[in-house]
């Protein structure tokens, strides 16, 4: 019997919640094949079978808090795969259709996802169960919360669906077969999912993991009483969680009704995963963080006017347009050398200082928002900052970005000027403490000397949190990247 253990963390990630169990007890499984996804407040992680064998237990359910080093479940070597799973955790999978008499039979498989990224799910199929493919003949594109990955025939023959338009699937997962033949593979049955049962009240003798039974103790909840929805009927932290509010609350709601019919001009559209990640995680960073937005306008004449003097001499030089992104990138990164608690961010108790200047620029795409890092800003020229984030915009919106070049800001600029606005209050992208929104500049009547003139201006807005960001700090940087962007020689004498 081999122990499936949680892994490493990484530095300063002490625990992870179990978000999916890719295969359930019973289940025959390969060395190195994935069987849970853990998730942490930084990075998702996979743990991989120890060996051979079947799946002899889950200790741990889905919405577990988990620490390294903690037994998730058993890999028993050697041994065939049971016949059957009990069948509270094993419901019978449809069988797959065999292929046509006299001809093989090729999978279609989920192809790897990029770096780190452990799942996708099946969007439209273009071809139905019983239609001839051609080989290489696109069958199907897979949506990741970052690239979306195309799905091709890898032989000519008859196609089987097996895994339906938006369900979950993994790297490796079969999930259609073709027939080398040329007659048509009969259909699959398409099998009613069942609905899943309710959740029933644990047995007064089921496994408590010791994130479960902290839970239950602190709040005097008594476990014959919860609703279990685990493996094996166990009990999972969130069902716990949600036993402590309904003993507190009124008589329970009436179950939630179906989603309410559409009206005659709307249509209903599944949430890309990008989309359902960038809802996420702005929203975990509003009921994280203390967020409070401060504001101030720059004057551009100075930086438009030396943009427009050398813009031209600077492409030749250096094959790159000069911007306005690589003259703020440069302020920012002046700003937070000044002003540290900007560039730190909060990791329990504790407060971690970064003396690196590694800058978030938000990049908008067709398929959302996503945040590429442009690393050591410090070190960068004018022209290096511009390539550099000319690069990262490029391959976000090809969707080839890699999870590393999303990860590790230390601050981030979004400049919704681009699309004309005029001011708004940025979300800090978690865990960062700062993020800096550039707006449109606009000609406005300005004081200048006891005169009226007429200016290009643009609002600034700095959104920090509070937690770690006094208000006199976050005025203070932004009043520094005014003055470097009205003075740009300061930036050159470094003053």
């Amino acid at each position: 019997m081999a122990d499936i253990l949680t892994p490493a963390l990484g530095e300063s990630v002490s625990e992870a919640t179990i978000a999916k169990w890719t295969k359930k007890v019973g289940d025959a499984v390969k060395k190195d094949e994935v069987l849970v996804e853990l998730e942490t407040d930084k990075v998702s992680l996979e743990v991989v079978a120890p060996a051979d064998g079947t799946l002899a237990a889950i200790n741990a359910g889905e919405g577990d808090t988990v620490v390294p080093g903690t037994v998730l479940g058993q890999v028993s070597e050697g041994g065939a795969a049971a016949a059957s799973a009990p069948a509270a955790e094993a419901p019978a999978a449809a069988a797959a259709p065999a292929a046509a008499a006299g001809g093989a039979s090729v999978d279609v498989a989920v192809p790897t996802m990029g770096e780190s990224v452990a799942e996708g799910s099946v969007g439209n199929w273009l071809k139905k169960s019983g239609d001839t493919v051609a080989k290489d003949e696109l069958l199907v594109e897979i949506e990741t919360d970052k690239v979306a990955v195309e799905v091709s025939a890898p032989e000519a023959g008859v196609l089987t669906i097996n895994v339906e338009s938006g369900a979950a699937v993994t790297p490796g997962q079969v999930i259609a077969t073709i027939s080398a033949s040329g007659a048509a593979a009969a259909a699959a049955p398409k099998a009613a999912a069942a609905p899943a049962p309710a959740a029933a009240p644990a047995a007064s003798g089921a496994h408590l993991s010791p994130s479960v039974q902290r839970v239950v103790s602190e709040n005097n909840l008594n476990p014959s009483s919860i609703a279990a929805s685990g493996p094996k009927g166990n009990i999972t932290k969130a069902d716990a969680i949600a036993a402590i509010g309904a003993a507190s609350a009124a008589p329970a709601p009436a179950a939630p009704s179906a989603p309410r019919e559409l009206a005659p001009r709307e249509e209903r559209v599944k949430m890309t995963r990008l989309r359902q990640t960038i809802a996420r995680r702005l929203k975990e960073s509003q009921n994280t963080a203390a967020q409070l937005t401060t504001f101030n306008e720059v004057d551009m004449t100075n930086v438009m006017a030396l943009r427009a003097q050398y813009k031209e001499q600077f492409e030749k030089a250096h094959g790159v347009k000069l911007g306005f992104m690589s003259f703020f990138t440069k302020a920012v990164v002046a700003a937070l050398k000044e002003i540290p608690a900007i560039n730190a961010e909060i990791d329990g108790t504790d407060i971690i200082y970064k003396n690196h200047y590694d800058i978030g620029i938000a990049v908008g795409t067709d398929k959302g928002l996503v945040v590429p890092v442009l690393r050591n800003a410090e070190d960068l020229s004018l022209a290096g900052i511009e390539k550099g984030i000319a690069n990262l915009g490029k391959a976000a919106r090809d969707g080839t970005l890699k999870m590393d070049d999303m990860q590790g800001g230390t601050f981030t600029i979004t400049n919704g000027g681009t699309y004309g606005s005029l001011m708004s209050t940025p979300i800090l992208n978690a865990p960062q403490s700062g993020i800096l929104g550039m707006h449109n500049i606009v000609q406005r009547p300005m004081a200048v000397n006891g005169e009226v003139k007429i200016r290009p201006m643009m609002y600034l807005a700095l959104s920090y949190d509070h937690r770690i960001v006094d208000g006199k700090e976050a005025v203070t940087f932004l009043v520094r990247i005014k003055q470097l962007l009205e003075d740009p020689q300061r930036a050159l004498l470094d003053l």
